[in-house]
């Protein structure tokens, strides 16, 4: 079993070579530093097949929702490790938490469900899944969003504070009451039943070897070891990208996609898998729980370390918010995805890409 792991013991001894030559190899000029900024990333890649395929053994063994929680959870966490220790470097934007929460749901519900709902239509035709699910989460996210990313805008500067400590209580009892309910009486909501002649399809994923224990070890090794590996690319991607002109909101799509590694890798073998509840769970769990999980941590951290955050989304921002949620709002209505619903979502994600090239 221990061979299976290579990626991870590759991605240990570069780790282990760039904390050791770290000073040297940042003095060497900024080709150099982009160069192991993408070399880093490949590293961080190849851990994530890893991560990704020991969270569909352990979703196999428990079963959704639980099983899909283990990688959106894990995701959140890197993200909010990422971005504590990003946030505390001395040019550090002050819109660097608002930009990669607002990119990560791009690339979750844009990107992610975009490219498997395309892939999965074009290989299976339409896609079923519980469509409670999918509209329980469009709620959701709307909400944490809208009072987490929008009202701040009205809010006058000495109140801000107030607010923060409002926003914090809120998000706190939202994820509380949401995840009773995922787990508790209403599960049903985000779990289905294939028919018949496609479950065993379906579960196929549920044969694989391996203790849950192991796995579970593995998927927390291999967060940590990302989260490691992101910490060692930020001064090294600093440097490559000190006066490149590049978009600003570089930074926080590259945070948010680091984060989302994993689960986009499972999401995309379920889709293609023919389970779209597995994707939806994954993706739109996982935009949930970066707002309402990620906003609560780093607005304590602000309150605790006096560095103020501006979470008040751009106009450009807020209108591909809404116009995603209402897209996802209108395609989840119905239990079934297929490649046109998938394309609409990627176009979005395309206009995304677009916009933060433009610096907007």
């Amino acid at each position: 079993m221990l061979k299976d792991e290579w990626r991870i013991g590759l991605a240990l001894l570069g780790l282990v070579a760039l904390l050791f030559g770290e000073h040297e190899l940042l003095s060497q000029g900024q080709a150099l530093s982009l160069a192991i900024t993408a070399g880093i990333v490949v590293l961080i890649v190849l851990v994530s097949t890893r991560v990704a395929h020991h969270a569909e053994v352990i979703a196999g063994k428990v079963r959704d929702p639980y099983g899909s929680m283990v990688l959106t959870l894990s995701a959140v966490l890197v993200e909010v490790v990422i971005l504590g220790i990003v946030v505390q470097a001395e040019d550090a934007s002050p819109t660097l938490v608002r930009d990669t929460i607002y990119s990560a749901v791009m690339i979750d519900i844009n990107g992610l469900i975009g490219l498997a709902a395309l892939l999965g239509g074009l290989r299976h035709g339409e896609q079923s899944y519980n469509d409670d699910s999918g509209r329980t989460y469009a709620v959701m996210i709307l909400t944490a969003m809208g009072i987490s990313m929008i009202v701040p805008e009205f809010i006058p500067g000495d109140k801000r504070m107030v607010y923060s400590f409002f926003t914090i209580g809120v998000m706190a009892v939202l994820y509380t009451l949401f995840l009773r309910m995922q787990v508790g009486r209403h599960s049903y909501f985000f779990s289905y039943t294939y028919p018949r002649g496609e479950r065993a399809k379906a579960h196929e994923h549920e044969e694989e070897g391996g203790s849950i224990v192991v796995s579970g070890l593995i998927v927390a090794g291999g967060v940590v070891l990302i989260g490691l590996l992101a910490e060692v690319m930020n001064p090294f991607m600093s440097a490559g990208l000190k006066n490149s002109g590049a978009p600003v909101g570089l930074v926080a799509v590259t945070v948010a996609a680091i984060s989302a590694a994993p689960e986009i890798l499972t999401a995309l073998r379920a889709a293609l898998g023919n389970r779209m509840q597995v994707v939806v769970n994954i993706a739109m769990g996982a935009s949930l729980s970066t707002v309402i999980l990620t906003v609560p941590v780093m607005e304590a951290l602000a309150l605790y370390t006096g560095q103020p955050f501006e979470m008040a989304m751009t106009v450009p921002q807020t209108v591909m918010v809404a116009i995603t949620i209402v897209v996802a709002a209108i395609n989840f209505s119905d239990g079934e995805t297929n490649a046109i619903e998938g394309m609409t979502h990627f176009v979005l994600f395309a206009t995304f890409a677009m916009l933060t090239i433009m610096g907007l």
